[in-house]
Protein backbone atom coordinates (compact mmCIF):
# COMPACT_ATOMS: atom_id res chain seq x y z
CA UNK A 1 0.00 0.00 0.00
CA UNK A 2 1.31 3.52 -0.91
CA UNK A 3 -0.30 6.16 1.25
CA UNK A 4 -0.63 9.31 -1.01
CA UNK A 5 -3.04 11.33 0.76
CA UNK A 6 -4.67 11.76 3.93
CA UNK A 7 -6.97 14.54 6.06
CA UNK A 8 -9.26 14.64 8.75
CA UNK A 9 -12.33 14.36 7.10
CA UNK A 10 -15.00 14.10 10.35
CA UNK A 11 -14.79 14.55 14.07
CA UNK A 12 -17.66 12.41 15.88
CA UNK A 13 -18.75 13.93 19.77
CA UNK A 14 -20.71 12.09 22.61
CA UNK A 15 -23.71 13.91 20.98
CA UNK A 16 -22.74 13.30 17.19
CA UNK A 17 -24.30 10.84 14.93
CA UNK A 18 -22.01 8.13 13.57
CA UNK A 19 -21.06 9.38 9.90
CA UNK A 20 -22.77 6.89 7.30
CA UNK A 21 -19.24 6.19 5.20
CA UNK A 22 -19.39 4.31 1.71
CA UNK A 23 -15.51 3.64 2.13
CA UNK A 24 -13.67 0.57 4.12
CA UNK A 25 -13.11 1.58 7.84
CA UNK A 26 -10.14 0.53 10.05
CA UNK A 27 -10.52 1.87 13.80
CA UNK A 28 -7.49 1.87 16.36
CA UNK A 29 -8.04 1.46 19.94
CA UNK A 30 -6.03 1.66 22.76
CA UNK A 31 -5.00 3.82 25.88
CA UNK A 32 -4.32 7.14 26.03
CA UNK A 33 -0.49 7.32 26.11
CA UNK A 34 0.15 4.27 24.05
CA UNK A 35 1.27 5.73 20.90
CA UNK A 36 -2.02 5.93 18.71
CA UNK A 37 -1.81 9.30 17.07
CA UNK A 38 2.13 8.19 16.48
CA UNK A 39 1.22 5.06 14.89
CA UNK A 40 -1.62 6.60 12.63
CA UNK A 41 1.05 9.67 11.55
CA UNK A 42 3.53 6.64 11.12
CA UNK A 43 1.27 5.09 8.73
CA UNK A 44 0.44 7.99 6.48
CA UNK A 45 3.74 9.62 6.21
CA UNK A 46 3.05 12.90 8.27
CA UNK A 47 4.72 14.36 11.39
CA UNK A 48 1.42 15.93 12.84
CA UNK A 49 -1.79 14.93 10.75
CA UNK A 50 -3.20 13.04 13.98
CA UNK A 51 -1.89 15.51 16.69
CA UNK A 52 -0.22 13.63 19.74
CA UNK A 53 -0.66 15.07 22.82
CA UNK A 54 1.70 15.47 26.73
CA UNK A 55 -1.90 15.37 27.96
CA UNK A 56 -2.94 11.74 28.46
CA UNK A 57 -6.95 11.39 27.68
CA UNK A 58 -7.28 14.34 25.33
CA UNK A 59 -8.63 12.88 22.51
CA UNK A 60 -12.15 12.84 23.74
CA UNK A 61 -13.61 12.04 20.13
CA UNK A 62 -14.08 9.67 16.84
CA UNK A 63 -11.55 11.39 14.22
CA UNK A 64 -12.08 10.03 10.85
CA UNK A 65 -8.71 10.30 8.55
CA UNK A 66 -9.87 9.88 4.95
CA UNK A 67 -6.52 8.00 3.21
CA UNK A 68 -5.72 8.23 -0.67
CA UNK A 69 -9.98 8.50 -1.22
CA UNK A 70 -9.99 4.91 -0.59
CA UNK A 71 -10.62 3.94 3.21
CA UNK A 72 -10.89 5.67 6.57
CA UNK A 73 -8.47 5.05 9.92
CA UNK A 74 -10.86 6.01 12.53
CA UNK A 75 -8.91 7.10 15.84
CA UNK A 76 -11.44 6.19 18.93
CA UNK A 77 -11.05 8.11 21.90
CA UNK A 78 -7.99 6.32 24.23
CA UNK A 79 -8.86 4.83 27.51
CA UNK A 80 -8.22 4.19 30.82
CA UNK A 81 -7.20 7.74 31.95
CA UNK A 82 -7.66 7.88 35.80
CA UNK A 83 -8.34 12.07 35.77
CA UNK A 84 -11.19 11.94 33.64
CA UNK A 85 -14.43 11.29 35.23
CA UNK A 86 -16.35 8.26 35.46
CA UNK A 87 -19.48 9.98 33.65
CA UNK A 88 -17.30 11.18 30.82
CA UNK A 89 -15.85 7.57 30.36
CA UNK A 90 -18.88 5.69 30.15
CA UNK A 91 -19.87 8.87 27.58
CA UNK A 92 -17.05 7.58 25.93
CA UNK A 93 -17.82 3.79 26.37
CA UNK A 94 -21.39 4.68 24.62
CA UNK A 95 -20.25 6.54 21.92
CA UNK A 96 -17.43 3.68 20.77
CA UNK A 97 -19.96 0.98 21.29
CA UNK A 98 -22.46 2.86 19.20
CA UNK A 99 -19.38 3.02 16.42
CA UNK A 100 -18.59 -0.98 16.64
CA UNK A 101 -22.49 -1.80 16.68
CA UNK A 102 -23.33 0.64 13.48
CA UNK A 103 -20.62 1.01 11.43
CA UNK A 104 -21.00 -0.55 8.32
CA UNK A 105 -18.12 -0.18 7.22
CA UNK A 106 -15.90 -1.09 9.95
CA UNK A 107 -13.72 -4.01 8.49
CA UNK A 108 -10.56 -4.61 11.24
CA UNK A 109 -10.06 -3.09 14.66
CA UNK A 110 -6.75 -2.63 15.93
CA UNK A 111 -5.51 -2.78 19.49
CA UNK A 112 -2.35 -1.02 20.48
CA UNK A 113 -1.03 -2.21 23.89
CA UNK A 114 2.67 -0.88 25.14
CA UNK A 115 5.04 -3.64 24.45
CA UNK A 116 7.29 -2.92 27.61
CA UNK A 117 4.49 -3.56 30.01
CA UNK A 118 1.68 -6.01 31.05
CA UNK A 119 -1.42 -5.39 28.99
CA UNK A 120 -3.61 -3.96 31.86
CA UNK A 121 -6.89 -4.83 33.50
CA UNK A 122 -8.48 -2.30 30.85
CA UNK A 123 -6.53 -3.16 27.77
CA UNK A 124 -8.03 -6.92 28.91
CA UNK A 125 -11.67 -5.25 29.02
CA UNK A 126 -11.07 -3.65 25.69
CA UNK A 127 -9.98 -6.80 23.47
CA UNK A 128 -12.94 -9.09 25.20
CA UNK A 129 -15.15 -5.99 24.16
CA UNK A 130 -13.93 -5.73 20.77
CA UNK A 131 -14.59 -9.38 20.53
CA UNK A 132 -18.28 -9.16 22.25
CA UNK A 133 -18.85 -6.49 19.22
CA UNK A 134 -18.30 -9.24 16.86
CA UNK A 135 -14.53 -8.88 15.91
CA UNK A 136 -11.23 -10.33 16.22
CA UNK A 137 -8.58 -7.74 17.50
CA UNK A 138 -5.46 -7.33 15.86
CA UNK A 139 -2.72 -6.36 18.16
CA UNK A 140 -0.16 -3.81 17.48
CA UNK A 141 2.37 -4.12 20.29
CA UNK A 142 4.04 -0.25 20.30
CA UNK A 143 7.37 0.80 21.35
CA UNK A 144 9.23 -1.91 20.15
CA UNK A 145 12.48 0.31 19.93
CA UNK A 146 12.44 0.45 23.45
CA UNK A 147 13.38 -3.31 24.23
CA UNK A 148 16.29 -5.15 23.36
CA UNK A 149 16.08 -8.07 20.73
CA UNK A 150 16.26 -10.51 23.50
CA UNK A 151 13.31 -9.02 25.45
CA UNK A 152 10.71 -9.34 22.81
CA UNK A 153 9.67 -12.77 22.77
CA UNK A 154 9.07 -12.43 26.40
CA UNK A 155 7.26 -9.51 25.82
CA UNK A 156 4.99 -10.85 22.89
CA UNK A 157 4.37 -13.96 25.03
CA UNK A 158 3.09 -11.93 27.84
CA UNK A 159 0.67 -9.72 25.90
CA UNK A 160 -0.79 -12.96 24.05
CA UNK A 161 -1.21 -14.76 28.04
CA UNK A 162 -3.10 -12.00 29.59
CA UNK A 163 -5.00 -10.62 26.55
CA UNK A 164 -6.06 -14.65 26.48
CA UNK A 165 -5.43 -14.68 22.46
CA UNK A 166 -4.96 -17.59 20.01
CA UNK A 167 -2.58 -19.12 17.69
CA UNK A 168 -4.18 -17.45 14.94
CA UNK A 169 -4.70 -13.95 16.23
CA UNK A 170 -2.60 -11.60 15.17
CA UNK A 171 -0.09 -9.17 17.21
CA UNK A 172 2.63 -6.94 15.28
CA UNK A 173 5.00 -5.55 17.17
CA UNK A 174 5.53 -1.68 15.55
CA UNK A 175 8.01 1.10 16.03
CA UNK A 176 6.65 4.65 15.50
CA UNK A 177 10.48 5.69 15.60
CA UNK A 178 12.30 2.84 13.07
CA UNK A 179 8.45 2.28 11.18
CA UNK A 180 9.23 -1.47 11.84
CA UNK A 181 5.77 -3.67 11.91
CA UNK A 182 4.76 -1.05 9.18
CA UNK A 183 4.84 -2.92 6.09
CA UNK A 184 2.55 -5.60 8.26
CA UNK A 185 0.33 -3.62 8.74
CA UNK A 186 -0.01 -2.28 4.98
CA UNK A 187 -0.07 -5.72 4.14
CA UNK A 188 -3.16 -6.77 6.42
CA UNK A 189 -5.02 -3.54 4.68
CA UNK A 190 -4.45 -4.80 1.46
CA UNK A 191 -5.51 -8.00 2.21
CA UNK A 192 -8.66 -6.59 3.91
CA UNK A 193 -9.65 -4.44 0.59
CA UNK A 194 -9.83 -6.74 -1.82
CA UNK A 195 -10.25 -10.01 -0.14
CA UNK A 196 -12.88 -8.37 1.97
Amino acid sequence: MIIKTAELETVCGITSKVPENSLPEFAFAGKSNVGKSSLINSLVNRKALARTSATPGKTQTINFYNVNGELYFVDLPGYGFTKVAASVKAKWGQMVERYLKKSRQLKAVFLLVDMRHKPTGDDVMMYDWIIHNGFRPIVIATKRDKLKKNEIPKAIKLIRETLGMTDEDMLIPFSSETKMGREEVYELLDNYMHNN
